[in-house]
C-alpha cells in the first residue's frame, strides 16, 4: 500500500469478528491505509495474535467483544475511545451460521444466528452512534451477504438476518445523514474462509458447482471484501450512504 493510498490516516476503526477470515482481511486493509484498528473478537487471544501481526506494519490493538451482549459492545467502544481515540469507523463483520434445511433446524440454532448476525449489529451501532453523533462524523459499514439479497438454500434464518441488516442500515443511513454519519453495506458472495470450509465440509461437489456458477469462476477471497470496506470507510465515499455493494464475482446482479 503506497503512501498516496493511505486514505484513513489518523482514523480509528473497530472491526468486529476481526481475529480471522474476512474480518482480519478488513482490519489489515484499514491499517494499511493508515487507520488505527481495534481487532474486536469474542476470542481475545486470537484477536491479540492478529493485532500483533498487523502492528508490524500498522497500528492495531485487541479488544474482547461478544456482540450478542449490548454491555460488551458498549465496553469495547469505551475502551477503544479511551485507549486509542475517538471512533471514526465501525465495521460490523462478526457472523455465525449453521448450514441445514430449515425444516431440520431448531430454535436454539435460530437464536444463535439471530443473536450474532442481527442483534450483534444492533448492539454495536447502539454503542458507537452516540459518540459519532456528538462529533458529527462517522462511517458505519456492515457486512451482510448476498444470501440476504437473493436467498440461499440451507441458510433461511441467516439469510433473513442478513436482509434485516440491509434494512437496518438503510434506515440508519436516513436517520443519521444530518449527523454526517454514512451507513453502507457490503454483501460478500461465497468467500474462502474457515466458516465456509466448515459449513461445506464433505460437500466438495457443491463447492465446485458454486465456483462454476460465478462468472469470474472463482470464490471470493477475504481481501476482496477488505478493499470494498476501505472505500466506504474513506472520504472517497463521503457522499454515499444507504447503499449495498455486492462483492461476488458477478454471481448476483440485482438492480
Amino acid at each position: 500500500m503506497t503512501l498516496q493510498a493511505r486514505r484513513l490516516e489518523g482514523k480509528v476503526a473497530l472491526v468486529t469478528g476481526a481475529a480471522q477470515g474476512i474480518g482480519r482481511a478488513i482490519a489489515t486493509r484499514l491499517a494499511a491505509e493508515g487507520a488505527s484498528v481495534a481487532i474486536a473478537d469474542i476470542d481475545r487471544e486470537a484477536a491479540a495474535r492478529t493485532a500483533s501481526e498487523i502492528s508490524r506494519a500498522g497500528t492495531a490493538v485487541a479488544v474482547a467483544l461478544d456482540v450478542t451482549q449490548l454491555s460488551s459492545a458498549v465496553d469495547a467502544v469505551s475502551y477503544v475511545e479511551r485507549e486509542v481515540g475517538p471512533l471514526a469507523i465501525l465495521v460490523n463483520n462478526a457472523g455465525w451460521d449453521k448450514v441445514q434445511p430449515f425444516a431440520e433446524s431448531d430454535p436454539e440454532t435460530w437464536d444463535k444466528v439471530i443473536a450474532v448476525n442481527y442483534r450483534g449489529v444492533i448492539h454495536c451501532c447502539k454503542a458507537a452512534v452516540p459518540g459519532m453523533r456528538q462529533r458529527a462524523a462517522g462511517k458505519i459499514v456492515s457486512i451482510s451477504s448476498d444470501a440476504g439479497r437473493v436467498g440461499s438454500s440451507g441458510e433461511a434464518v441467516y439469510a433473513g438476518c442478513k436482509a434485516a441488516v440491509i434494512a437496518l442500515s438503510k434506515t440508519l443511513a436516513r436517520e443519521l445523514a444530518r449527523d454526517n454519519i454514512n451507513v453502507n453495506v457490503v454483501c460478500p458472495g461465497p468467500t474462502e474462509t474457515a466458516l465456509l470450509r466448515n459449513a461445506m465440509a464433505g460437500r466438495e461437489k457443491l463447492v465446485d458447482a458454486m465456483r462454476r456458477s460465478i462468472p469470474m469462476r472463482r470464490l471470493g477471497q477475504p481481501e476482496d471484501i477488505g478493499g470494498a470496506v476501505a472505500f466506504f470507510a474513506s472520504s472517497d465515499a463521503d457522499y454515499i450512504t444507504g447503499q449495498v455493494l455486492s462483492v461476488s464475482g458477478g454471481l448476483t446482479m440485482v438492480g
